[in-house]
């Protein structure tokens, strides 16, 4: 693969719905190179070099020396609907719980509501979807994206978006575009803003049109992409963003609380 020096931009793309707008006609678009992966894969690779630019969980920005596309995210305020702890016991009674191996963000505030919101330390064990055997083998079930939305399983769920302005009255920011400083001119960050735009435009066709789990859920689809889930990364999301970092250096999850810096024209 040629990287950003060579004249074309490698970007990790997450490969769910959620991020379906911020990347709606980028496959078009000249100079760019869609690399689509799980979320914690992204991550992974920006940071080894094999992207230029990724869609990486918010917490995995205090993991290099990275710079932020200003104004892009995928967020929400209040209710996700994508990230959701399916338990069949009552919280106070969970003792076992399996995180989505394909979650880094999601894993953190987790740990990050047991611990300071519900006071409860469950022991935590990494494995794939989907909800039926993760909750075969724990008390309950921590999963991601498309397997957590289309869940229609028996199981109580706790939806961590919901939880977090419950508790904050802040907007959660779960991933954005990030990479090495400099990577990312002002045209760059122009034409990933004008992606949005594209694929805000186009959210009917993109939900008739995704088939992650089957056809037929296009008003599902919109709905969700519609209602629960934000794009643009203001002033206010990125106090949520600066309080999610904080409160997870203070439960040890993160070494420091990094300076958000940003690519472009900030």
């Amino acid at each position: 693969m040629v990287s950003a020096a060579g004249g074309r931009l490698r970007l990790g793309v997450v490969s769910y719905l959620n991020a379906a707008p911020l990347v709606h006609g980028l496959e078009r678009e000249p100079g760019f190179e869609l690399v689509r992966a799980v979320p914690a894969r992204v991550a992974d690779l920006l940071h080894a070099g094999e992207v230029d630019l990724g869609m990486i969980p918010s917490i995995e920005y205090a993991a290099g020396d990275y710079a932020i596309v200003p104004g892009l995210a995928i967020g929400s305020r209040g209710a996700v609907r994508s990230v959701n702890l399916f338990h069949r016991k009552p919280l106070a009674s969970l003792r076992t719980v399996a995180l989505d191996s394909s979650s880094r963000t999601s894993v953190a505030l987790l740990r990050v509501l047991m611990r300071q919101r519900f006071e409860l330390d469950p022991e935590y064990v990494s494995m794939p979807p989907p909800v039926g055997p993760m909750l075969e083998s724990a008390d309950a079930a921590l999963v991601i994206g498309d397997p957590a939305l289309y869940f229609e399983g028996e199981a109580e769920r706790l939806d961590l978006g919901a939880e977090w302005t419950a508790w904050t009255g802040l907007p959660f920011v779960w991933a954005f575009w990030a990479g090495p400083r400099g990577v990312a001119g002002p045209e760059t960050v122009r034409r990933l803003q004008r992606a949005l735009v594209d694929g805000l435009a186009a959210i009917p066709s993109i939900a008739q049109s995704y088939n992650g789990w089957g056809p037929g859920r296009g008003a599902q689809n919109e709905s969700y992409l519609r209602s629960n889930v934000l794009f643009h990364m203001g002033e206010v999301e990125l106090r949520g963003l600066r309080e999610f970092l904080r409160r997870a250096h203070q439960a040890g999850i993160i070494p420091r609380v990094p300076e958000l810096r940003f690519h472009g024209d900030r």
